[in-house]
């Protein structure tokens, strides 16, 4: 056994040995679990993809005469403003308000949230639009003026829900096409989509969240995040492979970090068509080697996890299923469905994601990044609750 304090040590006197998650399967697969244990001492894991239960808490700071705000708009996106004065939560998927029509999908603004947090981390000035609740200690009733990262206090990215241990395959069984969180899907299995790198996915090498809990730090946007929570949704309680990796959507996590030094590199405003926008987010997770373990978790193979095929053509929550497939069949680029053979394709960037594992490795490998003992254990208990009530 080692520890986290140990293998620091040999951070700062600039001796470890630090691998990315791809590097430590090679590895393996020419010295064995216990070999690799001995040569290794923090692996670099990381992921480059859509996590839209995102989003920024900014603080404006006082105007003078200084109000309490109860509406918000930045680059005429809404801000929920239900905290004290001046405190705003911008949500990655809030839509533009200008011509906004729920009902007409066609009128869905391309622009949301999370176009103006990367805007902000970029550099870039944002319009602000405000209306107070006058009080006898807050009598400004209006206030619109621009803001930058650099001129408000506050700005931090807090995310309920990132980095999902596994995901789903979206098709499409029906007869038209389908806009989707996934992307567009055709209709009659005309192309599957999947939301994840696999066998790189962060969560799926740590698959008990042995390696990792409240307060490890990770690489969030380009810059040091902390794990804060579990992330909403959290449902380590997914059936299970026998090597522990879910069949599904299970674990997920709540991050935290200051976006003033996070990179638009890394945070990037994308937009489903006839969906709505959504963010890209770099995240990556230092797995400290600990025990044997750790490696025989992290020596998974795309081959060895699963993901179940669900027909969004059918509007319910529960779905049906054309069973699972291996994300070594996904990676390949066809999979077979009743005999059919369909495209597939990724919204997770692979290139990206090792990207930003050899960015984390190479922090680690220059002392600028050290790991972190957790402050508790991540649950592993959670059941997940559904609403009931159907229409």
């Amino acid at each position: 056994m080692r520890t986290i304090a140990e293998i620091n040590e040999k951070i700062l006197s600039g001796k470890a040995t630090v691998w990315t998650i791809e590097e430590l399967k090679a590895k393996v697969k020419k010295l064995g679990i216990k070999k690799t244990y001995e040569k290794v001492d923090v692996i670099c894991t990381g992921t480059f993809e859509p996590m839209e239960s995102s989003g920024a808490i900014l603080n404006l700071g006082h105007t003078d005469p200084p109000m309490k705000i109860r509406k918000c708009w930045l680059d005429g996106v809404p801000a929920y403003a239900g905290f004290g004065a001046v405190d705003l939560y911008l949500g990655a998927t809030a839509l533009t308000e200008n011509g906004t029509n729920e009902q007409d999908n066609s009128s869905i603004p391309e622009k949301g949230g999370a176009h103006v947090i990367e805007s902000l981390i970029a550099g870039q000035s944002v319009t602000v639009k405000a209306i107070g609740q006058v009080t006898d200690c807050y009598p400004r009733p209006s206030f619109e003026s621009t803001i930058t990262a650099e001129t408000i206090n506050q700005f931090y990215l807090y995310n309920p829900r990132n980095l999902y241990q596994n995901f789903i395959v979206g098709v499409n069984g029906g007869d038209r096409q389908l806009s989707t969180y996934l992307g567009p899907l055709l209709p009659r299995l005309g192309n599957a989509v999947y939301s994840s790198t696999g066998a790189l996915s962060p969560l799926l090498n740590d698959p008990n969240l042995e390696a990792v809990g409240i307060g490890s730090k990770i690489f969030l946007g380009g810059a040091q995040g902390m794990i804060v929570w579990e992330g909403t949704q959290h449902f380590p309680l997914q059936k299970r492979l026998d090597n522990n990796t879910p069949i599904g959507p299970a674990s997920t996590l709540a991050l935290i970090g200051d976006a003033k030094k996070m990179s638009r590199q890394w945070v990037r405003g994308c937009y489903f068509k006839n969906y709505g926008p959504s963010l890209m987010l770099g995240v990556g997770i230092p797995f400290p080697v600990l025990n044997e373990k750790i490696i025989e978790n992290c020596a998974v193979e795309d081959k060895d996890i699963v993901a179940p095929v669900m027909d969004f053509s059918i509007p319910r929550r529960v779905r049906p299923s054309f069973g699972l497939v291996n994300y070594a069949q996904l990676k390949h680029g066809k999979i077979k469905i009743e005999g059919q053979t369909v495209r597939v394709a990724s919204v997770a960037s692979i290139y990206l994601g090792r990207e930003v594992a050899e960015t984390l490795k190479k922090w680690i490998l220059e002392g600028s990044f050290t790991l972190s003992e957790a402050v508790a254990p991540l649950p592993c208990d959670r059941s997940f609750v559904s609403q009931d009530g159907v229409i």
